[in-house]
This record gives C-alpha cells, structure tokens and sequence, in this order.
C-alpha cells in the first residue's frame, strides 16, 4: 500500500535502511537495505534511488506528486537522484541489495564507500528492465549493469540458449552467475585501461553473427558510447525492430558513473 498523499497533494518517499555491507569484488560493494514490504517492492527491479550525502543523517528529502513526479524542496536539498538496478529483493522480508561500482566519483559512489548499517537510502520510483522473453538473448555490458544482466540471465527459461558478453577489469570482477545452460558467458578483461575507454564490448558484439533463430532478444548496458555503437550493429547488421532489443546507456565517459538500469 502506497503512503497516502498529505493535503496538499505530495506524500513522503520511502526509506530504505543499510543492515548490512559487503565487498562482492575489488569494484563492487553490495548494501543490504531493510524497509517496509511497499517500500522494498518499489525499489525495483530498475529503483530511482534519492542518495544523500556522506554522513547526512537526517536529509532534506523531496516528495512526490500523484503522477510520480518529484518535487524537491526549496534551496539546496543535498540529495541526489540516481537510477539503479536492485540485485535482489525480498518484498516478504523486507530486503533489498544493491551494487555499487566504487570507481568514479560520483556521489552514489561516496555513499556506498562510506555507507555503514544505519545509514538512509530514499526511494522516489521504480521501472521494469524492459526485457523480452526470447529462445536466444544477447546480453552485453559492464559491471555497471552485472545486477540487471544478472536477473535477467536468472529468470531466463532453462531452454533459452544465447550469449552474454561481460566487460570488467580482470578476473577478481567476474562474478557467479545463474544462468540457463544454453547460454555462453563470456568475460572481457580490459586489464589497466579505464572503464569507458575499452572497445571489448563493441567488437565482441561485431564479431558475433546473428544467429539463425528468429526469436531473438537483445539486451545492452554499458558506457554510452559503446552502447550506441552497438545498438546502431543490432539495427543495421543484425536488423532487429525495436522490439527485439533494449540497449541503454548507463553511464557517460567524463561524467560522474550513474548507472541507470
């Protein structure tokens, strides 16, 4: 059940409490958050997160109208929005995880360098990760998207066949995965160069022929240059309609990492 809204129209957003942090890989710390069953099943599986700032424990939060639209307060609020993708969440429980990338410094990024059991997380809105059920899926992305490619590959029928492309560092990123046994996970190591500066991504997509089934599904999250570059290959080679693929930047070279998915 939705907070109801106040008199004049807006009711708070819910807040999510850290229980619990951990290190999956040198990049990657994982935040078990704790809130009520409505507030865990709004926050994903794609979760606007409202991220305060380091050490801010009572944040000036916004609020939200009817139609979903947040309204911040006057002044500076010191809260700022960012769109993630929730690992798991346990709406019964009342659990969430969330993974954060460390590297950037963004202020996701500060927060859940800093983030400790006790400390606030808002959430302002949720979205679907605008996937397609298909016999073969393509899957592509970085370690920005492993949470959203990692549900994916999850709720994939076990007769789904495909393949998944996963550009991280080097091995210490890989992490488990569950997955159908038809499809083929591939780890791309860019070793010492930047995030954002590899094309591992765009060429391993360019190296793999359409396959000759015909339900086919595409799935794309990474840097925004790379995702363009692959998104214009599954239009142009591979000749997939709009429905037969998603490919969505979630992060932009330069920019503070915000991923988005």
């Amino acid at each position: 059940m939705t907070t109801p809204l106040a008199s004049d129209g807006l009711r708070p957003v819910d807040v999510l409490t850290v229980v619990g942090v951990s290190d999956v890989t040198p990049s990657v710390r994982r935040v078990v958050l704790s809130g009520t069953p409505d507030a865990v099943a709004a926050a994903g599986p794609t979760v606007n997160l409202l991220v305060p700032r380091v050490g801010d424990a009572d944040p000036h939060w916004p609020r939200i109208q009817r139609d979903g639209r947040i309204v911040w307060p006057q002044g500076s609020h010191g809260v700022a929005l960012r769109s993630y993708t929730a690992r798991r969440q346990d709406a019964a429980a009342g659990i969430v995880e969330i993974d954060f990338v460390l590297h950037g410094d963004g202020p996701a990024a500060a927060w859940a360098a800093a983030a400790h059991p006790g400390a606030l997380l808002g959430v302002a809105g949720a979205a679907s990760l605008a996937e397609r059920p298909a016999r073969w899926l393509l899957l592509a992305g970085d370690e920005t998207s492993l949470p959203a490619i990692s549900r994916l590959l999850a709720a994939a029928p076990p007769e789904t066949t495909g393949v998944a492309f996963l550009e991280v560092a080097g091995p210490e990123e890989e992490q488990p995965l569950a997955r159908p046994a038809g499809i083929a996970v591939s780890w791309l190591h860019r070793g010492p160069t930047p995030p954002g500066e590899s094309s591992l991504l765009v060429d391993a997509v360019a190296a793999l022929d359409r396959p000759d089934e015909e339900d086919v599904f595409a799935w794309v999250g990474a840097e925004s240059a790379a995702v363009r570059a692959i998104r214009a290959d599954l239009r142009g080679r591979w000749g997939l309609g709009r429905a037969q693929h998603h490919a969505i930047g979630y992060w932009r070279r330069g920019r503070a990492m915000s991923p988005a998915g």
